[in-house]
């Protein structure tokens, strides 16, 4: 392990966290509010850390391409030093209350979970939401892929990297330069963001609201400036705009490429968006059904309009809410909890184990049943028309395997606790909420609930399901093998 590459890309990540404070700082400015020292605290203690790392790193004079052990390093920790350098507004703003809520805040805004310590959302400065909203912002696309772009002028290439870092199986270049990739990337992301802010104000939300919440709904967060979450915007037309970029945002990012560069009708033969959007229009309706027959509504649109905001905003796993589903009907809130561990589609920004993987284990069964009826026929697995290679497959069947083997011993732990609060449904939600990037998940940690109460040992606990699910498991399981520490 080359130590020293992985510090200067680490101090760069640091640097990045601690320059986009000044955003932030810049409400706080404007607004005259308390929050203006604890940011600009954070800011130079963040350069400060920067500047360390930098130093160290560079004594040592590895100047090397990354390799797959730096990558993994790198990615690992990254995530971690961010959290541990963005946590400083909550901590010297006296919004947390102590250091372990600070990181959980920040951990959860960093990796898109989304899931919260703070009671009082509207009593805190702006400058400190706008930080919590960006956290989402660019925890979303990965401060790594925005790094890509720079890491060639620390000596550093970025391969290894981007596939570290990209969630699901298989990572795709858009171009032949991983650099010009991140920024293809971006440019999407800024897009998207942007069209959502303007047709957000459209609906009557404010610059700050609608930029925020935009944030979110593109990182697939589900922070809010609200303690009502969308609930307190009271709008239909704001509802189905959130609704359809959260289902936009849990698309491969690489399809939208392909749609803004005219190659539509390429993107739309795509069999993983093709079973994500079966599966949302199919449980949206089932839950609009339930709904209707319980009596939660009398009117079919918006029976369909609340079951489809969350279906969305919990199967990309955003966690946007607009009333308390922990109170529907048994089946409904089974359903949700599935879809959470379902997630959305690989190569975009939401959690969860990705369409695409149910989609490979569902045609591998299939081609194992086909081989037992005909022992000596060859039966290949394709999706988009393409055979998936025998060392891929394998490792969805291995993702699942760690998702659960995760799933269990944290449920596990999260139940020995004994606190009174954490029944099974309570730990078990709330670990897939984490483990799955969503945030809120059921019973006392529902969507009306927040994360505060929660013992410390469980908010660190939690904060590591957040990482290992935001890094698809194998990212963060690889640097407690001690291989990944030596050549």
């Amino acid at each position: 392990m080359r130590l020293g590459i992985v510090l200067r890309v680490l101090s760069l990540v640091s640097l990045i966290v601690s320059l986009f404070m000044l955003l932030p700082l810049g409400w706080a400015l404007y607004d005259g509010s308390g929050d203006r020292v604890p940011l600009l605290a954070s800011f130079a203690v963040g350069l400060m850390v920067s500047l360390l790392l930098f130093l160290v790193g560079k004594r040592r004079a590895d100047y090397e391409e990354l390799g797959i052990r730096e990558a993994i390093a790198v990615v690992g920790f990254s995530w971690v030093i961010a959290s541990a350098v963005g946590a400083l507004p909550y901590l010297f703003s006296g919004v947390a209350a102590s250091y372990v809520d600070a990181f959980f805040e920040t951990m959860s805004g960093f990796t898109t979970t989304g899931a919260t310590i703070l009671a009082r959302i509207e009593g805190t400065p702006r400058g400190i939401l706008f930080w919590r909203g960006l956290t989402h912002w660019l925890g979303g696309m990965g401060i790594i892929v925005l790094s890509l772009a720079v890491l060639p002028f620390l000596g550093v290439g970025g391969m290894e990297l981007y596939k570290a870092e990209v969630p699901g199986p298989t990572p795709e270049k858009l171009t032949p330069r991983v650099q010009q990739t991140a920024l293809f990337l971006w440019g999407v992301y800024v897009l998207l963001t942007g069209l959502e802010t303007v047709l957000l104000m459209l609906g009557g939300m404010g610059f700050f609201d609608a930029l925020t919440h935009s944030f979110a709904t593109i990182a697939t967060g589900g922070f809010s400036t609200k303690n009502a979450s969308i609930a307190h915007f009271g709008s239909a037309y704001i509802e189905w705009v959130v609704t359809l970029f959260m289902f936009a945002s849990g698309v491969n990012f690489s399809l939208h490429f392909l749609i803004l560069t005219g190659r539509a009708r390429s993107a739309l033969r795509d069999e993983e968006l093709r079973w994500y959007a079966a599966l949302t229009v199919a449980a949206s309706v089932a839950i609009a059904f339930f709904l209707l027959r319980g009596g939660f509504f009398d009117r079919v649109e918006p029976a369909l309009r609340s079951a489809a905001f969350h279906v969305v905003s919990l199967m990309t796993t955003t966690g946007f809410v607009t009333t308390n589903y922990d109170l529907w009907p048994e089946f409904t809130r089974f359903l949700l909890l599935l879809l959470m561990v379902f997630g959305a589609s690989a190569g975009s920004t939401g959690g969860g184990c990705k369409v695409v993987r149910f989609l490979l284990l569902g045609r591998q069964i299939r081609a194992e049943i086909w081989s037992l009826l005909h022992p000596r026929a060859v039966v290949n697995t394709r999706v988009n028309g393409q055979v998936v290679s025998r060392r891929s497959l394998s490792s969805v069947t291995a993702f699942f395997m760690l998702y659960i083997a995760i799933l269990v011993i944290s449920t596990l732990a999260v139940t020995a606790f004994g606190d009174p609060k954490l029944d099974f449904m309570t730990s078990l939600s709330g670990v897939i909420a984490c483990l799955s990037n969503v945030g809120p998940g059921l019973a006392s940690l529902g969507p009306v609930e927040n994360f505060a109460w929660l013992p410390d040992g469980v908010k660190w606990l939690f904060s590591f399901c957040m990482l290992a699910g935001r890094l698809e498991l194998f990212a963060v399981i690889l640097l407690f093998v001690p291989g990944t520490w030596t050549r």
